[in-house]
């Protein structure tokens, strides 16, 4: 397969600017990692200008290989049991109103880091009144009491990605399955969260197979999906299959809302948190009140 030519429309500016500069120095002082920098995002210098970035907790070592994501991979070393405080403290730094929290995979744990996760919900939530919370979680091996762990902790919005469609998932997600992920999808509707999940494409997938996942999860009550372009990481990654135009991502957008999705965020540059502010918003969780221009968003 020929590698496909990096379009116009995925260009995007470099920005240092004092918030920038100001992010990255709240980050190194409470010792908390971003998936910004692990995933190597490529809207990191956007957002941080705008004072964004997603939180990375139980440190930076992933149990799991999955094909299209950069973050380490290897044996984690032991959790660290302060990180929800100091993931807190770095929140409440940064001034927001509404923060996206993120992790590795930790498989070797009995719950998957389940009570980290419920106890860095319940930090942030007591020291940082006001401020909504969305996770974006591993599927815990689908073991329903660690995923009951973490929604008892009422996170504003509960999200676990599905990735890709049901044919590649073996190969791009070798260690999750397909059902199990929307298992944890239909486990947050039931709880009564508002839900959501994103998907990646270019990256070997059909446009009937799009629309045929996005019926699949629009059954399980999902109410916010997001698609965007699969950009290779490192060239030991899975290659980019296709460059997607943005025609394609606004006809994703359409077909989404006319099946009943609440939200759609879809173009080339989306990642599973863009825009979580409008989210919010949009979806009323919050009154617009009680957010400021500075909130969380990848």
């Amino acid at each position: 397969m020929s590698k496909p030519t990096k379009p116009p429309w995925l260009k995007t500016k470099l920005r240092s600017g004092p918030n920038f500069q100001d992010l990255k120095k709240i980050v190194a002082e409470n010792q908390v990692h971003t998936v910004c920098q692990e995933a190597k995002c490529p809207n990191i210098s956007e957002c941080w200008e705008r004072r964004a970035a997603t939180i990375m907790i139980l440190g930076d070592v992933c149990t799991r290989a999955c094909a299209f994501c950069a973050v380490k991979t290897g044996r984690p070393s032991a959790v660290d049991q302060d990180e929800p405080r100091r993931t807190a403290e770095a929140v409440k730094n940064m001034g927001l109103h509404h923060c996206v929290i993120t992790s590795v995979d930790r498989d070797e744990l009995d719950d998957g880091g389940a009570f980290i996760w419920a106890e860095t919900i319940r930090e942030i939530h007591a020291k940082v009144p006001g401020c909504s919370i969305e996770v974006l979680t591993p599927d815990f091996q689908g073991k329903p009491e660690a995923i009951k762990t973490v929604l008892d902790a009422k996170p504003e919005i509960m999200s676990h990605n599905m990735e890709t469609v049901e044919r590649l998932h073996r190969h791009i997600r070798p260690q999750a399955q397909y059902q199990r992920s929307l298992d944890v999808l239909r486990q947050s509707v039931e709880a009564g969260l508002q839900t959501k999940t994103s998907i990646m494409v270019g990256i070997g997938e059909t446009k009937a197979e799009v629309l045929e996942l996005m019926d699949t999860i629009r059954e399980t009550g999902c109410q916010i999906f997001s698609v965007g372009q699969y950009l290779q990481p490192t060239q030991e990654h899975e290659p980019v299959h296709r460059f997607v135009h943005p025609d394609e991502f606004a006809e994703y957008k359409e077909y989404g809302l006319k099946i009943g999705f609440n939200h759609v965020e879809s173009g080339p540059l989306v990642r599973s948190s863009y825009h979580a502010d409008e989210q919010v918003l949009q979806n009323k969780i919050l009154h617009p009140s009680q957010l400021k221009n500075d909130v969380l968003a990848l």
